[in-house]
């Protein structure tokens, strides 16, 4: 999850529906993707003050125009309450009954292919169900009633899953080897489903039986951790926020965050910080606690059940990734991006002691905005957005960029900040054929514009991959960030040569090397923190000043030891950080996902010198990649670019290439004005 992912300091790099949706085999695979990682973390949802919910997203008004909604008419239902729906799902329990009577212990005898094909409709029909009901809901939180529709076929859901379709799973992936191979020889339209049945088979050492897989499935709606984090989901939802002195309403976290990220003002943003921390302590951080530690026994006990061999390998099955390799990237990064991320955070804390006067650069001044002059806060209008992500992604794939326009010209992306609707941004794949869809909270920013660029590469790279069919669209989270951060990289350079004075291209480069750091350092920092977590869940249920510990140790690892502390860190002081952990709906929905954000900047960031370097059929090798989907596994994918992620020191070099080279370049123009010697 992101969660999305932007120029500027990433505020909300995920909606928290993708993780729902992700960890939930009634739904999945309605998003798996996080639109980015966190700056600071989640961004709340606003309030809203709609009611009924039909195929149109509410009008949203702007101080100028009407900011384009999406049109959810091509699920083919009138409104989540509909009878339609009803009729729909009654029509897919006949249909997974029949499937289930049909071939449920006899997948030897009849047509393998038949069968995958007949669950891959079934599959679809749910698909489309839980999409609607998801994208309708993230536009309209506060509608009790939707809320409560929404759970209530979710169970539904869960029931036709768990009682006609879990077996299917764990009968392809219990097929002997000759068996097998005998389909694949009476039946050569069956390698067409070779990806997804080789991702079924590698889970065979790690399934259950069938009637534990079917009660863990069944029961997981009412039991277990997931009504645990819808209730922490809601708490978290409803927080709001007073700021000391300040004369306006109070404001819900989005806001909060936006006001800090935003302010030019030291001072302030020490004190929107400490808001935060001060408003999540008490009875959020104890709920956050208590979800966590749920989660982290949850996940304990099923890689014992499940044998997997550590924290991380069921993450990385799912991933389709090498645990070696997975451990190469965290090892890489505390080896070179450590060092890295200290020379930028000592850089920008000299030029905001020079333009700021910045006394103690505290970690509320992380993602502050550098002012030094020659870029205008002035805000971006919606056209002018489209405009330039338009003619970013022109300049380096027609295709995309016409992908895109049609994208913007057939209602697919609801683009404003309104009440009640979700916060952050999110690409949802759906189904082929009616996504992919894009949820924004569009205000005009530089950051706005590059969420748009991230965000429809997403969607570009669904529509790409759809003519693999429903059940292997979908590409590993290894890959699953390469069309987003490309374009959104693409865009950005674009911005950057554009710029009309060297303060503007600091501006942009620092606000770059900020998401950068965010994304690599800042997810491994993450994935550090749930490692201090789970592996200390084994010895009994966690408090909330237990955890608030394990984050302190996490920042600190990665940040080093605070200089106010005679400590080695850029930052003179953490202070008012120790409760940041429990907003971070990550941990809570999908653990051990936040080192795919690490891993997508870095092989995208490679890609793009790629691209510098050998511009020649680059489009074309970048669209065999992304029209793959799910069929290829990250090294295959990745060859034709000449890319090894599985050399030892790809990592430490990818980091130089992208982190390192953004930093000089940023470091040059700082001394060429006097901010630095």
């Amino acid at each position: 999850l992101g969660c999305c992912r932007y120029n500027m300091p990433r505020l909300a790099r995920c909606a928290l529906s993708l993780f729902v949706a992700s960890s939930s085999p009634s739904l999945s695979p309605f998003v798996r993707r996080s639109a980015r990682p966190f700056a600071f973390a989640f961004a709340a949802p606003s309030r809203t003050t709609c009611r009924a919910a039909t195929t149109m997203a509410p009008e949203a008004e702007t101080s100028t125009v009407s900011l384009p909604r999406w049109d959810l008419s091509r699920f083919g239902f009138d409104s989540p309450f509909s009878d339609g729906v009803d009729s729909h799902l009654s029509e897919t329990r006949k249909l997974s009954e029949s499937f289930k009577a049909k071939y449920e212990g006899k997948l030897t005898e009849l047509s393998l292919l038949t069968a995958i094909e007949e669950y891959e409709q079934i599959a679809i029909r749910r698909t489309l169900v839980s999409s609607y009901l998801h994208l309708s809901y993230d536009v309209l939180l506060d509608d009790d009633e939707l809320k409560k529709r929404k759970g209530a076929l979710s169970q539904t859901q869960s029931e036709i899953y768990g009682d006609n379709l879990e077996w299917f799973s764990l009968d392809v992936a219990g097929l002997s080897d000759a068996d097998l191979e005998k389909q694949y020889e009476s039946e050569p339209g069956l390698s067409k489903y070779k990806a997804f049945i080789d991702e079924l088979r590698r889970q065979k050492p790690h399934n259950l039986s069938k009637d534990v897989e079917r009660a863990l499935t069944v029961r997981a709606p009412y039991s277990g951790t997931r009504p645990l984090v819808s209730f922490f989901d809601k708490e978290l939802s409803l927080m709001r926020f007073k700021i000391d002195g300040d004369g306006g309403d109070e404001v819900n976290m989005e806001v909060l965050l936006s006001r800090m990220q935003s302010s030019k003002d030291a001072a302030f943003r020490a004190k929107c910080l400490k808001t935060l921390n001060d408003g999540l302590a008490g009875s959020v951080s104890r709920t956050a606690a208590l979800s966590l530690s749920a989660v982290s026994g949850s996940w304990l006990i099923e890689n014992k059940e499940r044998k997997y061999q550590n924290l991380r390998s069921r993450r990385n099955l799912d991933n389709n990734c090498p645990d070696e390799v997975i451990d190469g990237l965290l090892d890489g990064v505390r080896k070179a991006g450590l060092p890295l991320c200290k020379r930028f955070y000592t850089l920008k804390k000299a030029i905001l002691v020079k333009t700021q006067g910045l006394e103690k650069f505290r970690w509320s001044d992380r993602n502050a905005p550098i002012d030094i002059g020659g870029s205008s806060d002035e805000k971006i209008a919606w056209d002018d957005a489209v405009e330039m992500v338009k003619k970013g992604y022109k300049k380096f794939s027609p295709t995309l960029s016409e992908m895109f326009m049609g994208m913007v010209n057939e209602k697919r992306i609801d683009v404003p900040a309104a009440d009640g609707k979700k916060g952050g941004a999110y690409c949802a794949g759906v189904v082929p054929g009616v996504g992919p869809y894009q949820l924004l909270n569009f205000d005009g920013t530089k950051q706005d514009v590059a969420t748009l660029a991230h965000e429809s590469g997403h969607g570009c790279h669904d529509i790409l991959a759809y003519k693999n069919g429903y059940l292997q669209y979908h590409p590993p989270l290894t890959l699953a960030e390469t069309a987003s951060i490309f374009g959104e990289m693409i865009v950005f350079r674009d911005l950057l040569g554009e710029s009309s004075s060297k303060e503007e291209e600091l501006t942009l480069l620092m606000s770059k090397i900020d998401d950068v750091v965010n994304s690599v350092v800042r997810q491994c920092s993450f994935d550090r923190f749930e490692e201090l977590v789970h592996s200390a869940r084994e010895k009994g249920e966690l408090s909330a000043s237990e955890i608030d510990g394990f984050w302190m140790t996490a920042l600190r690892e990665y940040y080093g030891q605070e200089a106010d502390d005679s400590g080695d860190s850029p930052f003179d002081s953490y202070e008012d950080s120790s409760h940041l952990w429990s907003y971070v709906p990550h941990f809570h929905h999908v653990p051990f996902y936040v080192y795919s954000y690490a891993f997508a900047d870095l092989v995208v960031g490679s890609l793009y010198n790629n691209y510098i370097q050998n511009r020649d059929g680059f489009e074309g090798r970048l669209i065999d990649l992304l029209s793959a989907g799910g069929t290829k596994d990250f090294a295959d994918a990745l060859a034709p670019f000449g890319l090894d992620p599985t050399s030892p020191t790809f990592w430490e070099e990818a980091l130089d290439a992208h982190l390192g080279e953004l930093l000089k370049e940023a470091e040059k123009i700082a001394k060429e004005l006097g901010y630095v010697e």
